[in-house]
């Protein structure tokens, strides 16, 4: 083993330089403190930075809209919608409908060619996406777009759910 410094294990006893020129004193200060059973964090910067839990405001939950939420029948298939929330307004009658049953009347009016399929792209559109590479789903292009819902028309049946998520 080489005792010249520069491997092994020789710099165990070494003290390291943290910047402080005498930090003996502050030890000092802290193990004193902590015996005479004063406040470590007794310096002016940690007292300003605290919050007493009896200046802090309690939390108080926000009041429930008075309109309920309601859960119509789709008029394309008659069921339920159960989540209202993923509901898509109806060109024709402007009620909500299902969006799988919105997907399944545009699967019936387009002819899809191979790796193409129907797909949501978002502000009421809808879109025939064709897959340059099916396994890869980045790679694609937009076919045809259809515009589904207006995006200027605010919907009566959409009130209720907007006062849920609009409460804070």
């Amino acid at each position: 083993m080489s005792s010249s410094g520069k491997g092994g294990n020789n710099r165990k006893n070494r003290q390291r330089f943290s910047g402080r020129r005498d930090d003996s004193q502050k030890h000092a200060k802290k193990i004193t403190a902590a015996n005479s059973g004063e406040n470590l964090f007794s310096d002016g910067k940690f007292e300003k930075s605290r919050v007493s839990l009896h200046e802090r405001p309690q939390w108080t939950a926000p009041e429930m809209p008075e309109n309920p939420i309601t859960t119509p029948d789709c008029p394309w298939c008659g069921k339920q919608i159960t989540d209202i929330t993923t509901a898509i307004t109806d060109k024709d009658s402007g009620r909500p409908v299902h969006f799988d049953c919105v997907l399944a009347r545009i699967n019936e009016m387009e002819n899809l060619e191979n790796n193409d399929s129907i797909c949501y792209i978002g502000g009421g559109r809808f879109g025939v996406i064709h897959y340059n590479n099916p396994p890869d789903m980045r790679d694609f292009t937009i076919k045809k777009i259809f515009e589904w819902e207006p995006k200027d028309i605010n919907n009566e049946w959409r009130r209720p759910i907007s006062e849920y998520y609009s409460i804070t």
